[in-house]
């Protein structure tokens, strides 16, 4: 068997906050049953006894929602007591969660440490850009909250990475949020382009990226970090991190950039199992992990199809110069289908012209690196 990576939502959508561009608000609101509640514990020890049934070598657990603290921290506590009676074959243990920082404290910064714990922390630029959407329930801004829950995660020396969605507003000042996150310390950044709603033409929106805002945020930052790089102050940009393993002859690890969609094993809070955080919706179920065994959801016939579905048959992209790197993409930017297929990426006239722009330098870095 493979190692296993699991994405968790032990809190299913449920969160703290009323980010106005959330696109598992919209997920949610796309399938029959909208909110799953909070995992129960039969649920979570049959989810981390068959993954170790299943896993060999090594197994992630990600947890991520909603906002997936909101499951409490005994609910953690509870997880890490599991993990320890079935991993019985000692394989290495990956624990990951993504949140929004906000009910974090020391009690929950000295627990990630000590489980090692790697965060990811939503955190949308400076004050006035992240509080443009990131807000409580009353309309607030959530900034200061989540400055203070980088400083304990520093303090009790949690890993953390930065976790920005590229909304409208924030592509204007990439050089800004850029160089904020530079003086903050931060050394690992994943920027996340915005989604529209399923089913709806893209653009629509006031946070809605357009492919023309996206292609200047990323030109902005690339420019910035390759000054860094070559200077060597690196920063970490996951997409760019993928870009050189690409380039070097490695396998990226964003599922976005190798040319197809796989079945990542998303766990809603009763146990339901969906190939993709985009896609946990009633026509992409693949099993229950309560009932079923990894091995079995991953064979079923519906997991097949959402991998063969997403392989790219467009000819103008495959004969595209920048092909080999950018693989076509997400298929979630493929959206909507036109006539039963999916239509070229949204973002691909920004992806062309950031390769133009940067491809001899990502080749110059790879070249240093060997």
């Amino acid at each position: 068997m493979p190692p296993l990576t699991t994405l968790i939502k032990p809190a299913s959508g449920n969160c703290n906050l009323r980010c106005k561009y959330c696109f598992y608000y919209d997920v949610m609101n796309s399938r029959e049953i909208k909110n799953y509640g909070i995992m129960s514990e039969e649920t979570l020890e049959q989810l981390v006894k068959k993954a170790f049934e299943f896993a060999e070598g090594q197994v992630t657990f990600a947890f991520q929602g909603g906002e997936p603290t909101m499951a409490s921290l005994d609910f953690f506590k509870k997880f890490i007591v599991l993990v320890k009676k079935y991993n019985t074959n000692n394989i290495k243990v990956n624990n990951a969660l993504q949140t929004n920082g906000i009910v974090i404290d020391e009690e929950w910064a000295r627990f990630f440490h000590d489980n090692d714990f790697l965060i990811g922390l939503s955190m949308d630029g400076y004050k006035d850009i992240h509080n443009y959407y990131r807000i409580y329930p009353n309309g607030e801004g959530t900034f200061n909250k989540v400055l203070k829950t980088t400083k304990l995660f520093d303090k009790y020396d949690v890993q953390y990475n930065i976790l920005c969605v590229v909304n409208k507003h924030i592509a204007k000042h990439g050089r800004k949020v850029y160089n904020f996150y530079k003086k903050q310390g931060f050394k690992f950044l994943q920027f996340i382009p915005c989604l529209d709603e399923i089913g709806e033409e893209p653009g629509r929106n006031p946070y809605s990226l357009t492919p023309k805002d996206y292609e200047i945020f990323l030109k902005n930052i690339f420019d910035l970090w390759y000054e860094d790089f070559v200077s060597g102050n690196g920063i970490s940009i996951r997409m760019f991190d993928n870009i050189l393993q690409i380039i070097m002859g490695y396998e990226p690890e964003s599922c976005d950039m190798r040319g197809h969609c796989s079945v990542s094993s998303v766990i809603e809070a009763d146990g339901s199992i969906y190939p993709c955080d985009f896609y946990v919706l009633d026509e992409w179920k693949l099993g229950n992990v309560v009932n079923e065994g990894f091995d079995e959801i991953f064979k079923s016939e519906r997991a097949m199809n959402f991998i063969k579905e997403s392989i790219n048959t467009d000819s103008e992209c495959q004969n595209c110069e920048f092909y080999r790197i950018c693989r076509g993409g997400c298929k979630r930017h493929k959206e909507p289908k036109i006539d039963g297929k999916y239509t070229k990426n949204y973002f691909c006239n920004a992806y062309k012209e950031f390769y133009k722009y940067t491809l001899p330098r990502f080749l110059e870095i790879a070249r240093n690196i060997r």
